[in-house]
């Protein structure tokens, strides 16, 4: 989830009032949010299945978004394998736990690797190297959402780890444009400051230590430290895909969402927090 501050600062027009100074036009980003909100609710109420669809679908228009912004550079990307190792990564993980997804993720490099040198030789480690990283971020990533899901608890494991994943970009977004004024990462994202890190950091871990006893009985204090680390990773997981772009020339990864960009725009705080979120739910709330 890109923060709303990596945009250019737009100008101060009476054209563009719905564009603040974080530079996002805020009736197409809501819109576009509470859509999402809305697949992602419904999903969840009708069938975990449902979801799984979902995050296949979502995984592999992100996986296809990186894979063409990388392309803008010369490098080439087998899609057939990579798209078929997505949906088996994340399947597997749901049907049959970490072991799968880890086994998957190993299947789809040397499927990428035999495919793409069955095309030659000639930048054959430079195309590899793109698409092991297109094939771990966002698809292996994302795996740990499935792993969540499969619990019995999934789709309230699933309700917490999204809520203090989008809440990061939320406080983030309101306090950086209130009292942001140091910059957090300037080369990476000129609008990011430290202010708004705080505010991620405050808001994540009032929203996990309602939602995680609430949602799964677990303990306040866990749910505050989850949303705190959550605030961390998904912060990360903005600056790596500002700096994906940054070197890449892009500004965003697609067009497909109004007000934000391409999927993989919104994807990238998501997969960034998706295995820590998996790693502490394992602990603070432990299957029975």
């Amino acid at each position: 989830m890109t923060d709303a501050t990596d945009a250019a600062a737009p100008t101060d027009t009476a054209d563009a009032p719905t564009k603040p100074r974080a530079g996002r036009d805020l009736r197409a980003a809501i819109g576009v949010g509470l859509l999402l909100g809305a697949v992602v609710i419904a999903s969840l109420v009708l069938d975990p299945r449902a979801f799984l669809v979902v995050v296949v679908v979502a995984i592999c228009r992100g996986a296809w978004e990186v894979r063409r912004a990388v392309a803008t550079r010369g490098f080439h990307v087998p899609l057939p394998p990579l798209l078929l190792g997505a949906v088996g990564m994340i399947s597997s993980a749901y049907l049959r736990g970490a072991e799968a997804l880890v086994v998957t993720f190993g299947l789809t490099l040397v499927g990428l690797v035999v495919w793409r040198v069955a095309d030659g030789l000639d930048g054959a480690a430079r195309d590899l190297s793109a698409s092991a990283l297109v094939t771990f971020y966002p698809v292996f990533l994302g795996g740990f959402a499935s792993l969540m899901l499969a619990e019995p608890d999934g789709r309230q494991r699933i309700i917490v780890f999204v809520l203090v994943t989008v809440f990061s970009d939320i406080g983030g977004y309101a306090v950086g444009v209130v009292l942001g004024k140091h910059p957090m990462a300037p080369s990476l994202s000129p609008k990011k400051s430290w202010e708004g890190f705080a505010g991620s950091v405050a808001t994540c871990a009032l929203v996990g230590a309602v939602s995680l006893p609430l949602l799964l009985d677990g303990p306040w204090w866990g749910g505050a430290l989850l949303g705190a680390v959550a605030a961390g990773a998904a912060t990360t997981g903005d600056l790596i895909e500002s700096s994906i772009k940054r070197d890449l020339g892009i500004k965003d990864m697609g067009t497909m969402l109004p007000g934000h960009g391409g999927l993989m725009d919104r994807l990238d705080s998501l997969v960034a927090v998706a295995p820590i979120a998996w790693a502490l739910l394992f602990f603070l709330v432990p299957v029975s």
